[in-house]
């Protein structure tokens, strides 16, 4: 039998498998991957807590883009960054920065291409991702902010996971446990 927790964004209502991860602890599963309904909710929920403290935005792949881009299109931004998990043919001469996160074993890199570093020049940046947890996913997005040189505006999730919800530097819609 599948064990689920029910998590409250905003209101709604939404029924999180609960998976064990790798490295023990069990984990209130929330993925946007496939489902437009929810991923429209939370991009219209972010895109009203950011309002216009911010000129661009930026999330890493994967779990990030589509909910990113429904927060541009609520916010009416034309672009936004994306930071890769792996550096591409157009990224050659783009920056880079180490991250370890919770659902992940080894260490990994992010990379963001020139392009989508000089969208942040110079402006106000926030840095979006559908969960906060240990927050290393975040952390290195705000470096990359840094490293292209824009001002980091704010950081928001969907969701903080376990102690994160205690964080007074991230909005989040709800919070979930570490089970």
């Amino acid at each position: 039998m599948k064990e689920f927790y029910t998590v409250d964004i905003c209101g709604r209502k939404e029924d999180l498998p609960v998976l064990r991860l790798e490295s023990g602890p069990k984990i209130a599963f929330f993925n946007l991957h496939g489902n437009t309904e929810l991923t429209e909710f939370c991009g219209r929920e972010l895109a009203a807590k950011i309002g216009d403290r911010a000129d661009v935005l930026l999330t890493a792949e994967s779990k990030g883009l589509q909910l990113t881009h429904c927060v541009a299109r609520n916010l009416g931004h034309p672009f936004y960054a994306v930071a890769r998990k792996s550096k591409k043919l157009y990224m050659q001469d783009g920056i880079s920065v180490e991250v370890k996160s919770i659902t992940t074993k080894e260490k990994q890199r992010m990379y963001l291409s020139a392009h989508d570093a000089e969208l942040m020049r110079g402006k106000r940046v926030a840095v979006v991702d559908d969960v906060v947890s240990t927050g290393g996913s975040i952390e290195a997005l705000t470096e990359l902010v840094k490293m292209a040189g824009g001002s980091l505006a704010l950081k928001a999730a969907v969701l903080a996971e376990g102690d994160a919800k205690y964080r007074k530097d991230v909005i989040v819609l709800g919070d979930i446990p570490l089970l």
